[in-house]
């Protein structure tokens, strides 16, 4: 018997699967469609980690059994090429990004094929090829003619690391999503998509996806909807009245409104502001707009600064007038970029008022009881007290009302907000799709649908402190006629953001190779939407909403025929490394999967990423668990090149039934465990059986043909999680019939449901605790029965030498321990 050589199997049996074109897409028609699809990934000049393979093989593993299931599958991988990693890296080794690009998918590919991820990568594609990011241009084109798509001037989230600008999403929490650092603003034109048109279609659709309840959350905050009401304060300057929107989901509490805030951002701050207070004012501002939103917030937790405009605004539910202030606290991004502020129902509100000497006013009793709030405010519902013509009634009933009040009266209205902003998508870098859209002196904004718009060539990739993107620099490129007018033009210099690129190209993989349209729509039909989509939890509020708010789009257009695109999401959890914490070149701990590979073999690795814990879970990589895998893999091979091929010599009913009764649990067992992504118990399942078999070897022969069958079936399921051993054995063992069948494209073993019921069972036989025989009893045998047959045991008869026992525990169905 020859040993387990991993490396040459591998490379024996690579090229045959490749010739046969194992892993090319399903056309049969009469078939049913299975998408099986991992994240976009960016290709890093890292290249992958173990971790990485958290995702690869769990979705590998799924799309090998869905096609034992009989299904179409489509398992295709691309690059998300374009953005600010690549251009980063070119900057600082002074390197083309598209030459990075180029390297990095190389290694990222070989990679994947060294773990044999079953990808179809006759559709690989590449964001930062024109003749796919020609079509992430048209689809901003889309948006544009649809009226999602605009320009305006804002103070944008603002990285002075990477120097570029970021969206909400990718300034979460007041930091970079690419370099952790904290973020400041500039004002800048930038390009945005209208995603708050989306906001209630985002939200309602969440409730019929299957995804992680706490995807479904993070998405749920994110968008933020919220039920309350619009109304308008007024101030009187020399210039006339100034009309200040309030947005509030706490009408209930306006009467104990005792100031108003306003951001540093807010459009009319210098319009109320009096003239002695306007200098004081302005350094306000000045000092506001150097701090980051991350700044700004943990600074309202602690200390609340602020500033008198010298205005006053009065409330229109009871004609006083409160003090405006300017204070930091209230970001210019959110809602009206003004609150009235309430410090007896308010604990933010409350401790401005308590810095700045401010009246508070209690009108909530939680209760019907007043609280007092003098230390510290009252949030909770309850009844309205000091709140004229609503005293008396209950929170709820109150904010109905007031609301009906003011839209009589012409100063408010009930409104619903969401807390999602428009997507920033513009961004002031190289690598990336150019936004299809020129400047004209004349015509103003005018679309160029001559696409691709390709990404020029440049001498430098720096972007600087102006906001500039280095494409500004390209003259040769930037100056051009206008499509409308045939007049001179300037196209616009911005790209945009990478998310833009991952928020279609699951569409592309349909029909990658289609030249006069984004996708075939009768591929789409048929492969979409994806079935499976699995990748980390860190986009849940970025690439994921993007996705879904295109989709919606190209489905109002009459593109698809569906408004969700991916119908079950999961997230693999983080794998960290042997020092506990997370992998990272950086602290020096990444393991590769080349090293496993080369180490202990693909088949190994792969198993210990299955069987190391739950899918979700975060774990600890530990080499002594892979040559734990690389063991069982080596003893599988042992057993079954052993006793593959025995002959029933004098077969046992009983022993032949044992193993049918475990075969079809295993079977039963690993079908589910795999299709619910448990893959650790599935693994764990054929380990137990495995060791059974290996147990009994010197019997195999009384197992009758089971044996054999057994190791069929076995060979089947392992072939999903470990394709080579199991493809060597399969030929090996004479399973193939002819040298091109594969063991890879058998159908998914079954089981007789008969099979399942055992006729006998085995229990053990014990004497004061030490285990001295086995016998097979009746699996319904009661206590007597089965104190009956252990006694009986020859074996058992000897060691009590004629002796009556004093005692006899029987535990049903397991054991009997005689004590003698």
């Amino acid at each position: 018997m020859d040993s387990y050589d991993y490396a040459e199997i591998e490379k024996r049996w690579k090229p045959v699967w490749r010739d046969m074109g194992l892993y090319r897409t399903g056309t049969d028609p009469s078939r049913e469609p299975f998408y099986c699809l991992d994240f976009f990934p960016y290709p890093s000049g890292a290249g992958l980690s173990v971790g990485h393979c958290r995702n690869y093989v769990p979705t590998d593993v799924i799309s090998r059994k869905k096609r034992m299931d009989g299904y179409n599958v489509l398992h295709p991988m691309g690059w998300d090429a374009f953005g600010q990693p690549a251009e980063e890296y070119a900057i600082k080794t002074g390197t083309h990004p598209a030459v990075v690009t180029e390297k990095n998918t190389a290694t990222y590919r070989r990679q994947m094929e060294l773990i044999e991820a079953s990808y179809d990568w006759d559709r690989e594609v590449n964001s930062s090829d024109p003749d796919y990011y020609r079509w992430t241009q048209y689809f901003f084109l889309l948006l544009y003619d649809r009226g999602l798509a605009y320009q305006a001037d804002n103070y944008q989230m603002w990285c002075p690391e990477c120097k570029i600008v970021l969206s909400n999403e990718e300034a979460a929490g007041g930091r970079c999503w690419r370099c952790d650092g904290e973020v400041t603003r500039k004002k800048l034109r930038q390009w945005y998509f209208r995603i708050t048109e989306y906001a209630d279609r985002l939200l309602r659709d969440l409730d019929g996806l299957d995804w992680p309840e706490g995807i479904k959350a993070m998405q749920r905050n994110w968008i933020g909807r919220s039920e309350g009401a619009e109304v308008d304060f007024t101030v009187q300057t020399a210039d006339g009245t100034v009309v200040i929107p309030v947005y509030t989901t706490r009408l209930d509490t306006i009467y104990g409104a005792t100031f108003c805030v306003l951001a540093p951002e807010h459009p009319d701050v210098a319009r109320i502001t009096t003239a002695d207070m306007r200098s004081e004012v302005e350094q306000y501002i000045r000092e506001a707009r150097a701090k980051s939103d991350l700044e700004r917030l943990e600074a309202s937790e602690r200390e609340k600064t602020g500033v008198f405009t010298g205005a006053y605004a009065e409330n229109p539910y009871n004609g006083e007038e409160v003090p405006v202030y300017v204070a930091d606290y209230v970001l210019g991004g959110y809602g009206t970029a003004a609150i009235m502020a309430v410090p007896a129902h308010d604990e933010r509100d409350h401790a401005f008022a308590k810095r700045h000497g401010l009246p508070i006013i209690e009108v909530i009793a939680p209760g019907g009881v007043p609280q007092g709030v003098e230390e510290h405010a009252t949030v909770a519902d309850g009844s309205l007290l000091n709140s004229g013509p609503f005293d008396g009634m209950e929170s709820g009933e109150a904010r109905r009302k007031m609301a009906e009040y003011a839209e009589e009266r012409g100063f408010g209205r009930a409104d619903v907000r969401f807390r999602i902003r428009d997507w920033l998508v513009s961004r002031q870098r190289y690598w990336g799709a150019p936004i299809p859209m020129v400047h004209c002196e004349r015509c103003g904004h005018v679309p160029d649908r001559d696409l691709p718009v390709r990404l020029p060539e440049v001498e430098s990739y720096e972007p600087d402190d102006t906001g500039r993107s280095p494409l500004a620099r390209a003259e040769g490129w930037v100056s051009t006629t206008c499509p409308e007018c045939g007049g001179p033009a300037r196209r616009d210099t911005s790209t945009m953001a990478g998310f833009a690129c991952s928020s279609w190209y699951f569409l592309r993989f349909a029909s990658p190779r289609e030249e006069s349209r984004p996708f075939d729509p009768e591929a789409v039909r048929y492969w979409l939407p994806v079935d499976l989509y699995v990748g980390g939890a860190e986009h849940a509020v970025m690439h994921l909403i993007y996705a879904r708010f295109w989709t919606k789009v190209m489905y109002d257009a009459g593109m698809v025929e569906f408004e969700e695109p991916f119908s079950t999401l999961k997230n693999q959890g983080m794998l960290l490394g042997e020092d506990h914490v997370k992998m990272s070149k950086s602290r020096g701990n990444i393991v590769t999967p080349d090293e496993m590979v080369e180490r202990y073999g693909a088949d190994a690795l792969r198993l210990y990423i299955l069987f190391m814990g739950p899918f979700e879970a975060e774990l600890e990589w530990s080499e002594e668990g892979i040559a734990g895998t690389a063991r069982f893999v080596g003893r599988l091979w042992n057993l079954f090149c052993e006793t593959g091929e025995v002959e029933p010599a004098d077969p046992d009913e009983d022993l032949e039934r044992e193993l049918c009764y475990r075969l079809a649990h295993t079977v039963k067992k690993v079908t589910g465990d795999v299709d619910s992504f448990q893959f650790n118990t599935a693994v764990a399942a054929m380990m137990e059986l495995t060791n059974y078999m290996s147990a009994n070897r010197e019997a195999a022969s009384a197992f009758g043909p089971t044996w054999r069958e057994a190791i069929r079936k076995m060979l089947v399921m392992l072939a999903p999680m470990a394709p080579f051993v199991s493809e060597e054995l399969w030929h090996r063992l004479g399973f193939a019939d002819g040298e091109r069948d594969t063991v890879h494209l058998q159908s998914w073993p079954e089981y007789e449901e008969e099979d399942l019921q055992r006729e006998t069972v085995e229990i053990v036989v014990q004497v004061k605790g030490k285990i001295r025989d086995r016998v097979h009893v009746p699996a319904d045998a009661d206590r007597a029965a089965m104190e009956d047959l252990a006694l009986k045991s020859a074996r058992i008869r000897e060691i009590l030498g004629g002796r009556e026992p004093s005692r006899v525990i029987v535990v049903p169905g397991r054991l009997v321990n005689i004590i003698p």
